[in-house]
Protein backbone atom coordinates (compact mmCIF):
# COMPACT_ATOMS: atom_id res chain seq x y z
CA UNK A 1 0.00 0.00 0.00
CA UNK A 2 1.22 3.41 -0.82
CA UNK A 3 1.02 6.15 1.76
CA UNK A 4 -0.75 9.36 0.84
CA UNK A 5 1.68 12.19 0.89
CA UNK A 6 0.61 15.07 3.11
CA UNK A 7 1.11 18.59 1.82
CA UNK A 8 4.32 20.28 2.87
CA UNK A 9 4.31 23.08 5.40
CA UNK A 10 5.34 25.61 2.74
CA UNK A 11 2.46 24.59 0.46
CA UNK A 12 -0.08 24.91 3.27
CA UNK A 13 1.42 28.27 4.33
CA UNK A 14 1.29 29.52 0.72
CA UNK A 15 -2.42 28.68 0.35
CA UNK A 16 -3.26 30.23 3.73
CA UNK A 17 -1.35 33.36 2.70
CA UNK A 18 -3.28 33.57 -0.58
CA UNK A 19 -6.59 33.09 1.24
CA UNK A 20 -5.71 35.90 3.65
CA UNK A 21 -4.71 38.27 0.87
CA UNK A 22 -7.90 37.79 -1.08
CA UNK A 23 -10.30 37.52 1.82
CA UNK A 24 -12.55 40.48 2.69
CA UNK A 25 -11.63 39.94 6.33
CA UNK A 26 -7.96 40.56 5.55
CA UNK A 27 -8.72 43.97 4.07
CA UNK A 28 -11.27 44.96 6.68
CA UNK A 29 -8.66 46.76 8.78
CA UNK A 30 -8.86 49.86 6.61
CA UNK A 31 -11.83 51.91 5.51
CA UNK A 32 -13.36 50.36 2.39
CA UNK A 33 -13.73 52.45 -0.77
CA UNK A 34 -17.50 52.55 -0.93
CA UNK A 35 -20.05 54.74 -2.67
CA UNK A 36 -23.52 55.83 -1.64
CA UNK A 37 -26.31 57.91 -3.11
CA UNK A 38 -27.22 61.11 -1.31
CA UNK A 39 -30.69 62.63 -1.12
CA UNK A 40 -29.29 65.62 -3.05
CA UNK A 41 -28.90 63.39 -6.09
CA UNK A 42 -25.10 63.28 -5.80
CA UNK A 43 -22.93 60.21 -5.34
CA UNK A 44 -20.59 60.17 -2.35
CA UNK A 45 -17.31 58.32 -2.89
CA UNK A 46 -15.50 57.63 0.38
CA UNK A 47 -12.06 57.47 -1.23
CA UNK A 48 -12.49 60.91 -2.80
CA UNK A 49 -15.05 62.80 -0.72
CA UNK A 50 -14.06 62.01 2.87
CA UNK A 51 -11.78 64.66 4.37
CA UNK A 52 -8.34 63.23 5.07
CA UNK A 53 -6.60 63.17 8.43
CA UNK A 54 -9.78 63.06 10.54
CA UNK A 55 -11.21 60.11 12.45
CA UNK A 56 -14.21 58.51 10.73
CA UNK A 57 -17.24 56.82 12.24
CA UNK A 58 -19.27 54.61 9.92
CA UNK A 59 -22.78 53.78 11.11
CA UNK A 60 -24.75 51.26 9.08
CA UNK A 61 -28.39 51.51 10.09
CA UNK A 62 -32.03 50.99 9.22
CA UNK A 63 -34.21 54.08 9.88
CA UNK A 64 -37.08 51.79 10.97
CA UNK A 65 -35.02 49.79 13.48
CA UNK A 66 -35.76 50.50 17.17
CA UNK A 67 -32.13 49.88 18.19
CA UNK A 68 -30.96 52.24 15.43
CA UNK A 69 -33.34 54.98 16.54
CA UNK A 70 -32.16 54.58 20.14
CA UNK A 71 -28.54 54.95 18.96
CA UNK A 72 -29.37 58.03 16.88
CA UNK A 73 -31.23 59.71 19.73
CA UNK A 74 -28.31 59.15 22.11
CA UNK A 75 -25.72 60.14 19.50
CA UNK A 76 -27.47 63.40 18.64
CA UNK A 77 -27.86 64.28 22.34
CA UNK A 78 -24.05 64.13 22.57
CA UNK A 79 -23.20 65.25 19.03
CA UNK A 80 -20.83 68.02 20.17
CA UNK A 81 -18.40 65.32 21.31
CA UNK A 82 -17.97 64.36 17.66
CA UNK A 83 -17.24 67.79 16.13
CA UNK A 84 -13.74 66.77 14.96
CA UNK A 85 -14.89 63.43 13.59
CA UNK A 86 -16.43 62.61 10.22
CA UNK A 87 -19.63 60.60 10.64
CA UNK A 88 -20.89 58.57 7.70
CA UNK A 89 -24.37 57.12 8.14
CA UNK A 90 -25.36 54.61 5.53
CA UNK A 91 -28.46 52.52 4.98
CA UNK A 92 -29.85 50.21 2.32
CA UNK A 93 -33.26 51.92 2.36
CA UNK A 94 -34.48 54.07 -0.57
CA UNK A 95 -33.58 57.75 -0.91
CA UNK A 96 -37.03 58.83 0.24
CA UNK A 97 -36.44 57.19 3.64
CA UNK A 98 -32.90 58.56 3.76
CA UNK A 99 -34.25 62.09 3.20
CA UNK A 100 -36.88 61.61 5.93
CA UNK A 101 -34.14 60.48 8.32
CA UNK A 102 -32.03 63.54 7.46
CA UNK A 103 -34.99 65.81 8.15
CA UNK A 104 -35.90 64.12 11.44
CA UNK A 105 -32.37 64.46 12.84
CA UNK A 106 -31.47 67.70 10.97
CA UNK A 107 -28.23 66.09 9.82
CA UNK A 108 -27.58 68.82 7.25
CA UNK A 109 -26.96 71.20 10.16
CA UNK A 110 -23.76 69.27 10.86
CA UNK A 111 -21.04 69.66 8.22
CA UNK A 112 -19.23 66.55 9.50
CA UNK A 113 -22.22 64.22 8.97
CA UNK A 114 -23.06 62.62 5.65
CA UNK A 115 -26.09 60.37 5.20
CA UNK A 116 -26.76 58.16 2.22
CA UNK A 117 -27.91 54.82 0.88
CA UNK A 118 -26.11 52.00 -0.83
CA UNK A 119 -29.46 50.78 -2.11
CA UNK A 120 -29.66 47.09 -2.83
CA UNK A 121 -25.96 46.76 -3.73
CA UNK A 122 -25.18 45.73 -0.13
CA UNK A 123 -21.45 46.34 -0.61
CA UNK A 124 -20.86 47.50 2.98
CA UNK A 125 -23.41 45.12 4.40
CA UNK A 126 -21.49 42.23 2.82
CA UNK A 127 -18.07 43.76 3.50
CA UNK A 128 -18.76 43.92 7.25
CA UNK A 129 -20.78 40.68 7.15
CA UNK A 130 -23.68 42.40 8.87
CA UNK A 131 -26.54 40.47 10.35
CA UNK A 132 -27.80 42.98 12.94
CA UNK A 133 -28.10 46.73 12.95
CA UNK A 134 -26.95 49.24 13.87
CA UNK A 135 -23.29 48.54 13.14
CA UNK A 136 -20.70 51.15 14.06
CA UNK A 137 -17.02 51.24 13.08
CA UNK A 138 -14.44 53.75 14.27
CA UNK A 139 -11.44 54.53 12.08
CA UNK A 140 -8.42 56.65 13.00
CA UNK A 141 -7.00 59.59 11.02
CA UNK A 142 -5.25 57.18 8.66
CA UNK A 143 -8.54 55.33 8.11
CA UNK A 144 -7.42 52.22 9.98
CA UNK A 145 -10.07 50.34 11.93
CA UNK A 146 -9.83 51.00 15.67
CA UNK A 147 -12.99 49.35 16.95
CA UNK A 148 -16.37 48.10 15.78
CA UNK A 149 -19.64 47.59 17.59
CA UNK A 150 -21.58 44.65 16.21
CA UNK A 151 -24.25 44.61 18.89
CA UNK A 152 -25.20 47.73 20.83
CA UNK A 153 -23.14 50.85 20.27
CA UNK A 154 -22.25 52.56 23.52
CA UNK A 155 -22.09 56.26 22.66
CA UNK A 156 -20.15 56.99 25.85
CA UNK A 157 -17.59 54.32 24.94
CA UNK A 158 -17.40 55.70 21.40
CA UNK A 159 -16.75 59.20 22.79
CA UNK A 160 -13.88 57.84 24.94
CA UNK A 161 -12.35 56.02 21.98
CA UNK A 162 -12.57 59.14 19.78
CA UNK A 163 -10.90 61.26 22.49
CA UNK A 164 -8.09 58.70 22.76
CA UNK A 165 -7.31 59.15 19.06
CA UNK A 166 -6.25 62.77 19.49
Amino acid sequence: MSKKKSPSFSAVFFFLFLAMCYSPVATSQSLPAFEMALSTGKVFKASKDLPKRRPVIVIYFDPDCDHCQKLMNELFRKINSFRKTEIVMITFKPLSETAAFEKKYATRNYPNIIVGTEGNYFYLRNYYKLVKMPFTALYDRSQNLIFSYREQTSVDDLIKRVKNLK
